[in-house]
């Protein structure tokens, strides 16, 4: 406990580059806080006007993570709560236009009482509103901010800001941590401080000395650089922490605590800490060895149709479907070789399906419109006929059902509504509460969204797999299983073993043991409850089936 009562505000901000690992580090700086007996929330502002992450193309932006109470978030949002194992709620994340538009509909209903309404201060301090929001909601003792962007950029100045002002206001209380990259050109062979010092002198600009600094790159900081950034940047040499490249990022706990940093934050904020809780330490650890096993192998085809941009790969698109894999094959003593494959290419080449047969396991993640859906159609038709273990998660479980009715029910022309609105078979419609909101063109934050119970039917893979009759996941659709086929589909063996509790949206479909191995899809999003130390199940049920693939 802390020795006052007031909270203690950590920021994180970037340096140099985007994509630094300021999620991560902030992530990590909670973990190893909340592990000396502290509680800790965190917070993310992004700085686009969106009102929320729902309307940015996965391909630019990466994953969207939707939390329990329906709210659509950066995919940062997952990293906290699978670091802090915890649960967040939509006031933990803003947006610049988020803030905006309450600052908006405040001076309209006239809250203001009639005085100017001026961006500095009014738009600050409705993000420092925000921000002791939600450490009175957590009771927080310590609250992690994370500044998107990097310093320099025009579009976080109002989130410095407001970190200053907090700062003038309780110097005691507000502290600053700066994750910078330094970089070691291949040509010159040595790391370079120099972008770390103009980011450093950048931030001094908005009137802001970061009390620590991570220091990212290939390889960890030598003394040598250590004490030149010390000296030129005005920071004690023991606040400034190497964090080298490494394999795993659940390393990044560990290498912190080999830095001493939790006891170097305490000391900071003048903090009462516990001594480090040994048993979750330790099974943190064990975790954490588990991604340099290479021993014993697992290989997942991932279907994604979000993977290109550019000449490069975003796997962030999937980023909670690739975590929730690695937490349940570490959990089974495996080590996960995830391939990213372009449903579209199977399109093109529907030669190349005899390919999946080198791998153990099959994913089909979310995803929304016409590109690549006869590419996916294919894949599932493959993965049923020749028993390779298949998970669809949302979409995935569409086009599972639509494969199914082509193929299996004859219906030929079997199809969503959102790709052939057209055809005679609609097996995948939307659903009745969307269709007044597409009318209407109203798509931001009006999906299905959020933590939604249903019912598990007995005897099912999905039940065994939970080991509870009802459960209760988080969605993010606006399509839906049509109920007027779900008769005909299971009387020819598909299984809707996951119902909503009223029993009109089908929440899982699968096939029986007896028929295939694993063939499951959900209409939610499981990936967005799995945590390190606590697999999903279904996660789990698949990746067991992928091992037994594995060994025939």
């Amino acid at each position: 406990m802390a020795k006052k009562s007031n909270c203690k505000y950590i920021f994180v901000v970037g340096g140099v580059i985007s994509g630094v690992g300021k999620g991560i580090t902030s992530s990590s700086l909670g973990l190893i806080l909340k592990n000396r007996g502290l509680n800790v929330t965190a917070i993310k502002i992004d700085p686009y006007i969106n009102v929320d992450a729902g309307t940015m193309n996965p391909t630019e932006h990466g994953e969207v993570f939707v939390l329990g109470d329906g709210d659509e978030t950066d995919q940062d949002m997952g990293n906290y709560e699978r670091f802090l194992d915890i649960n967040l709620t939509r006031i933990n994340y803003m947006t610049t236009g988020r803030v905006y538009q309450t600052v908006i509909e405040k001076e309209r209903n006239l809250e203001y009482k009639g005085k100017n309404v001026e961006v500095v201060p009014d738009i600050p301090l409705e993000v420092i509103r925000r921000i002791k929001n939600a450490q009175e909601n957590s009771k927080a003792d310590v609250v992690i901010i994370e500044i998107g962007g990097t310093v320099g950029e025009y579009q976080n100045m109002l989130f410095l800001e407001a970190g200053r002002m907090m700062k003038i206001e309780s110097p005691a209380d507000v502290f600053f941590v700066m994750v910078s990259y330094l970089p070691t050109p291949f040509n010159i062979g040595e790391m370079k401080t120099k972008p770390t010092q103009h980011a450093v002198r950048t931030l001094n600009a908005s009137g802001i000395q970061p009390d620590f600094l991570i220091a990212r790159g290939a390889t960890s900081l030598d003394d040598k650089r250590k004490e030149k950034i010390s000296l030129l940047c005005n920071f004690l040499p023991d606040r400034i922490i190497a964090a080298p490249d490494v394999d795993s990022i659940y390393d990044i706990p560990l290498n912190f605590e080999k830095e001493k940093l939790s006891d170097k934050l305490c000391k900071i904020m003048d903090v009462i800490c516990k001594a480090p809780d040994k048993s979750a330490w330790d099974a943190w650890k064990s975790f954490a060895k588990h991604a340099h096993n290479g021993k014993e192998v697992v290989r997942i085809a991932m279907i994604g149709k979000y993977f290109e941009t550019g000449d490069f790969i975003l796997s962030d698109s999937y980023l909670s479907v690739i975590e929730a894999l690695k937490y349940s094959a570490y959990a089974e003593n495996r080590k996960p070789v995830i391939s990213w494959l372009n449903s579209v290419d199977y399109e093109k080449n529907p030669a190349s399906l005899k390919e999946l047969k080198k791998y153990d396991g099959i994913v089909v993640p979310g995803g929304f419109g016409a590109r690549g859906v006869e590419g996916n159609l294919q894949v599932v038709k493959f993965a049923r006929e020749n028993k390779i273990p298949y998970f669809g998660l949302c979409y995935g479980m569409q086009m599972m059902v639509i494969e199914y009715a082509r193929n299996v029910l004859g219906l030929r022309d079997a199809n969503t509504r959102e790709v052939n609105p057209n055809a005679k078979n609609i097996v995948i419609d939307v659903m009745e509460s969307q269709k007044e909101h597409l009318q209407n063109n109203r798509y931001g934050g009006s999906m299905r969204l959020g933590a939604y119970k249903a019912q598990l039917r007995e005897g099912t893979i999905a039940r065994n797999a939970y080991e509870q009759k009802e459960i209760i996941e988080r969605h993010r659709h606006r399509y839906e299983v049509n109920p007027a086929f779900v008769a005909d589909l299971e009387a020819k063996g598909l299984v809707f073993s996951g119902r909503s509790p009223e029993g009109h949206l089908m929440e899982i479909a699968e096939l029986p043991k007896s028929k295939h191995p694993f063939f499951l899809g959900t209409q939610f999003h499981p990936e967005f409850l799995a945590h390190p130390l606590h697999p999903h199940p279904l996660f789990t049920a698949f990746i067991k089936a992928c091992v037994k693939q594995n060994k025939k």
